[in-house]
């Protein structure tokens, strides 16, 4: 019997009619078996995150289903919440809206004793539990003290501790920089290998994935177009240049230069492999890539900065340790600027202080050479600098996302010109009329962004606004912040995307330690790194020269 087996599944949400392609499922079927390791990829709103909430009804969104959900034979519907609580385990993609207590270990008990599990199994539980993820370090600490790595790998083993069956997992290494990433995935892999649980998983982030899970099922406008074994996805990926974009830089390569009967690589290491073979017959040669083809950042040393931070220490309790230890940046006109660093390294408190929302306690941060905190009308934080939260369901107060853009074009005199531009801009059309808790977090992010972008500020500081975004998006967004620097706009984006700086960034900045400790070009602080590179760069080191993207390693190879 299959762990999972749902139905002709259909789903609409509140003010949608329910037929043709206003439905948010349309006829999901796929059955999935004990022990099974599941990726559900797609872009944003094809209706991932929707799918998922089915299989757990009591985080079920409101609306009009149809269809049948069955686990073990049985329906979800018939499970009451104690046994949707034991057979189901999910993860959401924010750990902020899942954690609900404040210390670490009650975190990890509190799942148990609200299923009345005895203290002398709980003991042995959260004990057990606490080993297997290495928790022992900051078992002791308040949630609100650890690192968003740590926050995330605690929702994972408090969910574990009740020993789920099927375990749901809603991109939840959107906000976990690159190494918290691995190990996040390795701890899934254990789960799903020594445990048995079934895993089933949606995710942006697919190198390093791919090579971990059974199958990988893609969904396009609410509908699963293909299931397999993820070396089949080139073929059934052949016909969609929308989601051959998502494939691992390995597999990307491999669909590029025409492949020849072999196994598609995978891994960084496959790919290597599959690369040095092809230089070894003699089908590719080595060559440095034409430098006329790289993109070129503006150099700013001879211009004004427009927001200059110099030597700033901060704290966020007078007796609690520096966040920022000495941070200096400048911001320049027309630029792109992204902040790389671990998890817990200051980057978001960073960005607070360079915008004037944060008051450090030593150092100075001016903008157009005048102290921030002159800046006192009402008017500076919207059409001058406008920051993005990381978490951006706090921006939102209104019933639909149509209504809250309206609500800033009115407090901003703005008409509705402006409001067309930017929702055309953004792609919002589809999602106008739904309530913003109701969205994809892609789509929630890009509402968020037009929110912010409505008003025309001459500075944007985005804090990990490609998080939820899928690969096809990412790329027309990465166009977008293209534009809006070419007309004058400065961008400080911080991000753990690190295929998406080197791609688009003019100046990356590798944050560590309360300040930053390299700046330059994508290249001159991407190229050599171990970790904190690309793929691309991976594969090729050693073989050829200077490729830091997937498109410059093909134009290289081609």
């Amino acid at each position: 019997m299959a762990a999972l087996e749902i139905k002709n599944l259909n789903f609409s949400y509140p003010n949608q009619d329910g037929s043709g392609s206003f439905r948010a499922l349309k006829d999901i079927n796929l059955k999935i078996d004990n022990g099974e390791f599941i990726l559900v990829c797609g872009p944003s709103g094809c209706g991932k995150s929707t799918l998922l909430r089915q299989i757990k009804p009591v985080l079920r969104p409101f609306g009009s289903v149809s269809g049948q959900v069955l686990i073990d034979g049985r329906s979800v519907d018939e499970l009451n919440f104690r046994e949707q609580t034991e057979m189901v385990g999910f993860v959401m993609q924010n750990p902020e809206m899942q954690i609900v207590t404040d210390k670490v270990w009650h975190e990890l008990a509190f799942g148990l004793e609200s299923l009345g599990i005895s203290n002398a199994k709980m003991r042995v539980r959260v004990a057990e539990i606490s080993s297997y993820f290495g928790i022992q370090s900051f078992f002791e600490s308040n949630t609100s003290d650890i690192s968003g790595g740590q926050k995330q790998l605690l929702c994972l083993a408090a969910v574990m501790a009740m020993q789920p069956k099927i375990i749901l997992l809603d991109e939840p290494t959107s906000q976990l920089d690159p190494i918290a990433a691995g190990e996040f995935f390795s701890a899934l892999k254990r789960i799903n290998e020594e445990i048995g649980t079934t895993v089933i998983i949606t995710e942006h982030r697919y190198e390093g994935l791919f090579s971990l899970v059974d199958r990988v099922a893609f969904m396009n406008e609410g509908r699963i177009i293909g299931c397999g074994r993820p070396r089949e996805a080139i073929a059934a990926l052949a016909d969609h240049p929308q989601f051959k974009a998502i494939l691992p830089s390995s597999m990307r390569l491999y669909a590029e230069i025409e492949p020849e009967g072999v196994d598609a690589p995978i891994t960084v290491r496959e790919g290597r492999h599959y690369l040095a073979s092809l230089t070894d017959k003699g089908k590719i040669g080595v060559r440095k890539l034409d430098e006329r083809n790289i993109y070129c950042p503006k150099k700013n040393d001879a211009q004004e900065a427009i927001i200059s931070v110099r030597d700033c220490w901060f704290r966020y309790d007078r007796n609690g340790p520096d966040v920022l230890k000495g941070f200096s940046f400048d911001v320049y006109p027309s630029e792109l600027t992204c902040i790389i660093g671990g998890n817990g390294s200051g980057k978001t408190t960073a960005i607070m202080n360079a915008s004037g929302l944060y008051k450090p306690y030593r150092g100075k941060v001016k903008f157009k050479g005048k102290d921030i905190k002159s800046y006192k009308n009402s008017g500076f934080y919207g059409k001058q600098v406008s920051l993005l939260v990381q978490n951006p369901e706090c921006c939102f107060i209104k019933d639909t996302v149509r209504e809250e853009l309206e609500s800033v074009c009115k407090n901003f005199g703005l008409n509705g010109a402006r409001l067309d531009e930017i929702i055309d801009l953004l792609e919002l059309k589809p999602i106008l009329d739904r309530h913003p808790y109701d969205v994809s977090g892609g789509e929630l992010q890009r509402a968020a962004i037009a929110r912010l972008m409505l008003p025309g500020p001459q500075v944007i500081f985005l804090d990990e606004a490609t998080k939820g975004m899928d690969a096809f998006f990412k790329r027309r967004f990465g166009g977008l912040l293209r534009r809006l620097t070419a007309g004058g706009v400065s961008i400080v984006l911080v991000s753990h995307d690190i295929e998406f700086c080197a791609e688009f960034a003019d100046r990356c900045a590798m944050f560590f330690d309360g300040r930053i400790t390299a700046e330059g070009s994508s290249r001159e602080v991407l190229l050599d790194n171990s970790f904190y590179t690309t793929s691309a760069n991976r594969i090729s080191r050693g073989i050829t020269e200077s490729a830091l993207t997937v498109s410059e390693l093909i134009e290289i190879i081609k």
